[in-house]
Formats: structure tokens, sequence, C-alpha cells
């Protein structure tokens, strides 16, 4: 049985490591952002977009921390169920609806950049994608 010790110690080890399948959906939503400039629809689009692969991702790491869980020694077997245990629930409560469901209250301040940087994205016209942003459209069809 292992010690208290044994548990404390694991317990931020599956947090450590980011999945990398949050870069897919905020890629995926700020190309849409880019694109329409319409922040729920965005959201809707980049997470249906990037469903499957999302859950492929989610799968895939799951079956390689799963050789840990399946190990002789009791802390690596404890790092491994931890880990796919925090797995299986950062790809299903927190990626799939909570992390949508913020994007969609903070609407636009999910866009927010300080001011420095956002000085230097518009400086030199670094984005997502090569389509005028949907705020560059509504201030060019405020300006017309």
């Amino acid at each position: 049985m292992p010690s208290p010790g044994v548990s404390a110690a694991s317990t931020p080890v599956p947090w450590s490591d980011p999945p990398p399948y949050e870069v897919f959906l905020l890629s995926r939503v700020r190309e849409e952002w880019d694109r329409t400039g319409d922040n729920t629809a965005s959201v809707a689009a980049g997470l249906q977009r990037t469903g499957r692969i999302i859950t492929a991702a989610a799968l895939l790491l799951i079956v390689v921390v799963a050789g840990f869980a399946s190990g002789s020694m009791a802390y690596i077997k404890l790092i491994g169920v931890g880990m796919i245990v925090a797995i299986v629930v950062d790809a299903t409560l927190v990626r799939a609806p909570l992390v949508p469901a913020t994007m969609r209250l903070l609407g636009r301040w999910n866009w927010w950049a300080p001011g420095p940087l956002g000085r230097v994205y518009r400086r030199y016209g670094l984005r997502e994608s090569d389509a005028p942003t949907g705020g560059e459209r509504r201030r060019s069809a405020s300006t017309r």
C-alpha cells in the first residue's frame, strides 16, 4: 500500500504536462474568429471541427500511459492510473464543455491582448489565417 506521501507527490504529475489537444481547439476557434468575427459561431465551429481530433489524441495518450499503469512498481502504477483519470477528466469535462462555455461567455475578451503585444500583432499582421479579421471587416464597413 503506497504511503500518503506517494499519493501527494503523484497528484501534480498529470497536470504538469498539458495535452496538446487544447492547441487544436484554440487554433481552430481563432481561425474561425479571424474569418468571421463572430465569437459564438467561432466557438461552435471550432469545437465541432476538433471533436474527433481531441478524442483521438486523448485515447492515444491513454494508451501510452496505460503502459505505466500496467507496470510492476506500485509508484509507477499510481502515476499511470492517476494520469489516465486526469486525461479522461480533462478531455471530457474540461476541454469539451468548460473551455467552449467559458469562451462563449467571455465573448470578445477571449481575444484581448496586452497593449504592446496587440501593437506588435497589428504592426506585423500576425494572425492565424490570411483572411482579414472580423474586427477589420467591421472597421472597414463603418468607414464607408
